[in-house]
């Protein structure tokens, strides 16, 4: 594939970190084995990534090369076989061994977007990004008041009283957006949140990642086959056969 190694500045740009800046997530030593023998799969070898707060980064790499599995490790629902994930300065898993209430934490600290929104239909725009601030004890006058908010952000607040059906792709991705940041999480990630859109409105969902990690101090991590919007990045990282092919941030780089 080609490689994008070395444009590691460009477009919305934060690329060094500040020094002693706790990272939003660390991957450490991350590796994970399926099977055992004969049929022993190693998706995942030795893989170490660091992302800052408000850093939005692009993953990269051929099908199998372990991006889901890896993104999946890092949002503490496939837990790897050996290795380290820590977020916000929190140890949460080491190994397949939780050292904290995962679900509690993922409520709390983590964002999704997936390929497909995946909205409950039978709910409102609005109601389906209030539903995330409920679910973690939101008093229903305050999540509403904050859902709003950001379908306002988002510039989709014309359709909050909208089912999921009666919205585009690119209305209901940003939605879904507004859903995954409802709870304020330190970390965002993004399963091919463009493949089912045409290259205007995925451009439009990849700006608008970087705006909000920026904005929120996110950090955020894209898996992505579409290399049409890879300015928009602040760094890119490939990956193939379970490793990366380009450098984490060096830890010297966050004063460790």
């Amino acid at each position: 594939m080609e490689s994008y190694a070395g444009r590691t500045e460009h477009g919305t740009g934060l690329m060094t970190p500040p020094t002693h800046q706790i990272p939003s997530i660390e991957a450490i030593s991350v590796t994970k084995i399926y099977g055992q023998g004969q049929t022993e799969v190693i998706a995942l070898n030795d893989v170490t990534l660091r992302v800052a707060p408000g850093e939005v980064v692009a993953l990269l790499g051929p099908s199998g090369a372990g991006k889901s599995t890896l993104l999946t490790a890092m949002a503490l629902i496939n837990p790897p076989t050996s290795g380290r994930i820590i977020i916000s300065g929190e140890l949460v898993m080491e190994g397949a061994d939780a050292k904290i209430d995962l679900r509690a934490f993922r409520r709390r600290h983590l964002g999704f977007v997936f390929q497909k929104a995946n909205l409950i239909p039978f709910l409102t725009a609005l109601e389906n990004v209030q539903v995330a601030l409920e679910i973690n004890d939101t008093p229903a006058h305050i999540a509403r008041k904050r859902a709003m908010y950001l379908l306002d952000h988002l510039g989709i607040a014309d359709r909050a009283d909208n089912l999921p059906d009666a919205l585009s792709g690119g209305q209901q991705q940003r939605v879904a957006v507004a859903r995954a940041l409802a709870n304020k999480p330190s970390l965002i990630l993004a399963d091919e949140p463009t493949a089912a859109l045409d290259s205007h409105r995925g451009r439009q969902v990849m700006e608008l990642f970087a705006q909000v990690a920026h904005e929120s101090n996110s950090g955020v991590i894209v898996v992505t086959h579409d290399t049409r919007a890879l300015d928009v990045f602040d760094r890119i990282v490939e990956m193939e056969d379970g490793r990366l092919l380009t450098p984490s941030v060096s830890s010297a780089e966050y004063g460790d």
